[in-house]
């Protein structure tokens, strides 16, 4: 007589690499099974933002799993080289990983808004020279 696969629904709280918090809902396996689904050889304590092809420190996570308690199955790509890889990290790993990201972030946000404020400053010293030389009139607006 085969054995019937345990259905039963369970409730697990997952915190994602950004810090939020979720509720999951499983149905069937339990996180014993599930990591024997997967394998889970974590990968030494490394810095994922850097690409162990071109060096680069550009690496982003194209997708991430959750692979029982204490790992994350992450897909890697570097834009440099176009390298790409997947491991199972440490939550640890994990969440310097995130942090590294969000200072990219922050960098990023920081840049766009100088140029911003640079394309506007250039906009308006374009629109006032403009002005003083009577090449705007009031049938332009």
């Amino acid at each position: 007589m085969s054995r019937q696969p345990d259905n039963t629904p369970y409730v697990r709280r997952i915190v994602l690499p950004s810090g939020k918090t979720i509720e999951v809902v499983y149905f069937g396996e339990n996180d014993e099974t599930t990591l024997a689904t997967h394998p889970t050889t974590a990968q030494p304590d490394t810095d994922l933002h850097l690409c162990s092809t071109c060096d680069s420190e550009l690496v982003y996570p194209v997708d991430w799993e959750e692979v029982g308690d204490t790992h994350w199955e992450v897909h890697l790509r570097c834009p440099n080289c176009e390298w790409t890889g997947t491991g199972v990290f440490e939550q640890d790993t994990v969440e310097r990983f995130d942090e590294e990201l969000d200072r990219g972030t922050e960098a990023l946000v920081r840049d766009l808004k100088r140029m911003m404020q640079a394309n506007m400053e250039d906009e308006i010293e374009r629109f006032v020279h403009a002005l003083q030389a009577d090449h705007i009139v009031p049938e332009d607006f």
